[in-house]
This record gives structure tokens, sequence and C-alpha cells, in this order.
């Protein structure tokens, strides 16, 4: 199944049906993404989005980097819970939404090294391109 993660109905219904699935994304808002595909991405060496720090921080940024994560924990609880609460109903199992995006087969993102900080990821994320531009004529 070809789908988004972002709205996992369709991982829904790929685990119902016991399929593959391959998710095209830009990017969680949450970093769900690194999670469950377990790729490295701690926080005192990774920047996090808008914090405007690089790869090479003093402690304090460190913090600041950690603290800039933490809602994003509420904030993607909040917004998952009801595909969480279908989920579970539907596959009749106590299943969250990290259980259903780690049975992605392969994950082809559209990251860029250009805009995001360069991480190690894991062998079934492939990158498809990144920023896309058309050419003036």
């Amino acid at each position: 199944v070809f789908t988004d993660p972002v709205l996992p109905c369709g991982q829904i219904l790929a685990e119902h049906l016991s399929l593959p699935s391959v998710f095209f994304l830009r990017g969680i808002p949450c970093g769900l993404e690194f999670e469950a595909t377990q790729c490295p991405i701690p926080p005192s060496y990774v920047p996090r989005a808008f914090s405007d720090h690089t790869d090479h921080m003093n402690f304090l940024q460190r913090v600041k980097n950690l603290i800039f994560n933490i809602p994003n924990y509420f904030l993607c609880d909040f917004y998952f819970q009801p595909y969480s609460k279908l989920a579970s109903e539907f596959l009749q199992r106590d299943v969250t939404l990290l259980d259903l995006l780690r049975q992605g087969s392969v994950w082809l993102m559209r990251l860029d090294f250009v805009l995001d900080y360069p991480r190690p990821l894991m062998p079934n994320i492939i990158f498809i391109g990144g920023v896309n531009c058309a050419h003036k004529k």
C-alpha cells in the first residue's frame, strides 16, 4: 500500500490486509518517522527545527534543543489519538501509532541535506529528491 503516514488510514488498511506499505513523505511534524524507524536522533547533537543551532552547541544550547523537542510529544499524542483509537477498534487489538509506523517496509523521503540536518538513516529510508525547483524560462 502506497500511503502517507501523516494520515495513517492507509497503514491501518495495510495492517488489516497484511500487505507491505510504502510511505511517501517530506516529514512528520513531530519527528515520528525517525522514532518509528529507530534512527538515531539524539537531542544533544541533532539540532531541532526552528532552534537556529548547528551541530556544535554548548551546554545551554543543548538544553534549549531538548526543550524544543518536549512539546512535540504532547502535540503528536493529541493529534494522532483519534487514529490510534480507530486502529485499535478496527484491528481489534491495542495499537499505537508507532506500532503502525514501524510496520512500514520502505520510507520514500523528500529530504534535502541543504535544508535538513544530515543524520544517519536506516537502510529502508530512501531519498527521492529534495526541494523541487522549476527552471525559469
